[in-house]
């Protein structure tokens, strides 16, 4: 006899007493042969709100087509996604990232509900992807990802743009260089098409990541969004559900330690957003490993950044797709002794048997630097601590000629007034603008600060302003930009304790971030100190009360006995 693959769902398919159960499947399409089947969810964050995922509807079909073909009994539901670039610098950006555990929660319960044996998760703008490594890790049944791919850059006066240019443009109109009929021009010209904001921000940064951790088909995350490369990824990966089906795969067979340090290298590298910082320990958490802000800095200070890739860059994924992709800096890495080749993959072969069968990077090709003569020498994801941060901070330091700076605080408790005096011309250069209460609990929602880290670049601000807050900054954003402040101000973290005029230092190279302030004056100033007060109803009101600090992934189900089992298991 063949392998029974239905490992949850024989409940409902062999059981008499569920026969009523067969008969509302028996309505959506099933057979008496599908009962005998798998049954395989597609788990697709389709949607009209975003370009990033206006073509997943299409994705899931052939992610079907190919678990049906495979011998799996595929059912496509969906799950929700919030444009960033839509939501950015509005009230809206406090939904993006609780939108990453509500996708997470929302996958969970489907596939739990439904007792589906395996899934594919297709996902396309920046918080699906996490979100969906969240369910996969949680549910660990047979399971693969698929990133829905990166958008074509954008042409004006034969030149490469994005949406990137547009939130810069804004700064460049606001200081006179452009005027409104240029910025029009840069506007329509931007996003030409369907797929996932073009440079190496937060989406085509965490879609390189998973492909390093293992749980996507080899060369699926530089695939662009409208190729046939990229329909293949997904019959393929519903082919691949079936697979790990029959070789029992779990996602936490693949989820190691060093699975994870493959994906920390492959950002560092690429130079990716400082959102992987954050999502990575949250799939961690999800999968029960210990991954922690001290990993990401270990091997900050030995993986060299060798991609030329925007924002700080020349080029987009593109590309990097068009010069041998992913796989081929993979396998660069791989030469060198930077990854881990022994890692199992969704393949079911290791990371270097995959990367055996991948070409290499292309003849003079200019999109990524040799290992030997790289654009920095070790990463461009810096952990910052000291007395302004005590849990840590964040910053991006990929393309930046500075890296110390000592300046006066000019405080805002909300990004928008922020925006209005750099808009008014209040903010010079030497001064270190910060933005609080918008941390996790305190925004509520952690929003990421592109509209204001662009405007601060168009207008010739961006390495002579230090931006430090405890909120996020998108993929997009470079320039002298520092988050994840933590603790955050919300719950009296000392950055809710700095008051104008405050001498701060920021130091790249010795990786601090402290105030000119005896620790007594810090106390002094707790004392008078009043937490702000929280939101009373509605999905943000739970999210602020359930979300963990950045510095642990901003996580909403971080409970202290659960991380104990963690670090006694590991």
């Amino acid at each position: 006899m063949s392998k029974d693959l239905r490992i949850r769902s024989h409940v409902i398919s062999d059981d008499e007493r569920r026969a009523p159960n067969r008969a509302m499947l028996r309505a959506v399409g099933f057979t008496d042969e599908d009962f005998k089947k798998p049954m395989i969810g597609i788990a697709s964050t389709w949607s009209e709100v975003t370009p990033c995922n206006i073509h997943i509807d299409e994705l899931a079909v052939q992610a079907k087509k190919g678990a049906r073909e495979a011998g799996g009994a595929p059912l496509i539901f969906n799950t929700i996604t919030v444009s960033d670039g839509i939501s950015m610098g509005t009230e809206g950006m406090r939904y993006s990232l609780p939108s990453r555990d509500l996708i997470a929660d929302s996958i969970e319960t489907v596939v739990g509900g439904e007792s589906l044996d395996g899934f594919v998760a297709i996902g396309g703008c920046d918080k699906n992807m996490p979100g969906c490594m969240m369910a996969i890790a949680r549910m660990n049944l047979p399971s693969i990802f698929v990133y829905g791919g990166t958008i074509k850059p954008g042409k004006l006066h034969d030149k490469d743009i994005d949406i990137v240019s547009v939130f810069e443009g804004v700064g460049q109109f606001n200081g006179g260089a452009i005027d409104k009929d240029e910025l029009t021009k840069i506007e329509c010209h931007a996003c030409p098409g369907s797929g996932s904001c073009g440079g190496m921000y937060t989406a085509n940064t965490m879609a390189s990541a998973i492909e390093a951790l293992g749980l996507s088909l080899p060369g699926s995350s530089s695939n662009p969004a409208e190729t046939a490369e990229k329909r293949n990824d997904c019959v393929e990966a519903g082919k691949a559900v079936y697979k790990l089906l029959e070789k029992d795969i779990r996602p936490r067979d693949i989820l190691t330690k060093k699975a994870f340090e493959n994906a920390i290298t492959v950002v560092m590298a690429l130079g990716g957003s400082t959102n992987a910082i954050l999502h990575l320990m949250a799939i961690a958490h999800a999968a029960e490993v210990d991954l922690s802000l001290d990993d990401f800095n270990r091997l900050q200070k030995t993986v060299p950044h060798i991609a030329d890739l925007k924002p700080s860059g020349k080029y987009v994924m593109q590309d990097l797709f068009e010069v041998g992709g992913v796989q081929a800096v993979m396998k660069l890495l791989l030469k060198e002794g930077f990854l881990h080749g022994d890692c199992l993959t969704v393949t079911g072969k290791t990371l270097a048997e995959n990367l055996a069968e991948a070409g290499d990077l292309k003849e003079g090709q200019k999109v990524i630097y040799p290992i030997h003569q790289p654009l920095r020498e070790n990463g461009p994801l810096v952990v910052l601590k000291g007395n302004l941060a005590p849990s840590g901070a964040v910053a991006k330091v990929s393309g930046l000629k500075v890296t110390r700076m000592t300046g006066p605080a000019k405080v805002f408790n909300d990004e928008e007034s922020a925006t209005v005096a750099v808009m008014n011309g209040d903010i010079q250069a030497g001064d270190v603008l910060v933005i609080r209460y918008e941390g996790p609990k305190g925004g509520p929602g952690m929003p990421e600060m592109l509209s204001i880290s662009g405007i601060l670049v168009g207008k010739g601000l961006g390495e002579s302003v230090a931006l430090l807050t405890d909120g996020r900054f998108s993929g997009g954003s470079h320039g002298f930009v520092i988050g994840h402040i933590a603790p955050e101000a919300q719950i009296g973290g000392p950055i809710a304790l700095i008051e104008n005029g405050d001498l701060i230092t920021i130091n790249s190279e010795t990786q601090e971030l402290s105030v000119d302030l005896s620790s007594e004056e810090l106390s002094r100033r707790k004392e008078n100190w009043t937490a702000p007060p929280l939101l009373s109803r509605g999905t943000l009101a739970k999210y602020a009360r359930l979300v963990s600090c950045a510095s642990r992934g901003a996580v909403t189900d971080y409970f202290e006995d659960a991380e104990e089992k963690v670090k006694q298991k590991v």
